[in-house]
């Protein structure tokens, strides 16, 4: 017997939204621009949390609906701090999306390696200061390139060992995958209603998963 299967997932599939608040990080372009365009259409509430507020206000008048536009830069952690500060409500779902890929070495404001910086830390910081204010789920964007990276505790920084480009991309991603999957095991472990995903979604068929039992993370 043949097993036909799945078809794949489309935006069509997203259950409508309405009522519903989603603050998606780097919402200006490639897949933050995507994913907030088919939210709008399924009917939620988007907050763009952005760098180029300008563009943002672009981009929210060109989709209509409820949109909303608010300044994060997250390589610096004032400006952080200052999103999650001025953020009134809840929001039911964080898209941790923003990202930088295999840029030239340079440092953020607080004067982390920027790619780690950026992908990781600012987003760490981000959901933490909103945690209380999450009523549904977090959503981290990793990559597959996370399987080339490798968490260099006694230098993060590229302080001692040379920066190769690639290798602190991997990092940063590798960071923001167990990111995930231990906010996941800390929601289940507390009985909290929130889930934390980690995606990756560059495949073909996009997919999304929940972090394994603590039993199956070595």
């Amino acid at each position: 017997m043949f097993r036909t299967s799945p078809a794949p997932w489309t935006t069509a599939d997203i259950p409508p939204q309405q009522g519903r608040t989603v603050i998606v990080t780097g919402a200006t372009s490639g897949l933050g621009l995507e994913t907030t365009r088919a939210l709008v259409h399924a009917g939620a509430r988007v907050v763009l949390a952005v760098r180029n507020t300008t563009r943002g206000e672009e981009i929210a008048s060109e989709l209509g609906g409820a949109v909303s536009v608010r300044r994060l830069d997250l390589g610096d952690l004032t400006s952080v701090r200052e999103f999650a500060a001025g953020f009134e409500g809840t929001a039911d779902v964080l898209v941790n999306n923003a990202g930088l890929m295999a840029v030239p070495f340079s440092r953020t404001a607080d004067g982390f390696e920027t790619q780690l910086g950026v992908n990781f830390l600012g987003h760490f910081a981000l959901t933490g200061l909103l945690a209380d204010r999450i009523t549904d789920r977090v959503v981290t964007l990793s990559s597959v390139v996370h399987r080339m990276g490798r968490i260099g505790i006694d230098d993060l920084n590229f302080e001692r060992r040379r920066y190769e480009r690639w290798t602190a991309y991997g990092q940063s991603k590798l960071a923001c995958l167990m990111f995930a999957y231990e906010l996941e095991h800390r929601f289940v472990a507390a009985g909290s209603r929130l889930r934390s995903m980690a995606a990756h979604p560059a495949t073909r068929r996009p997919t999304c998963s929940r972090a394994p039992s603590p039993s199956r993370t070595r």
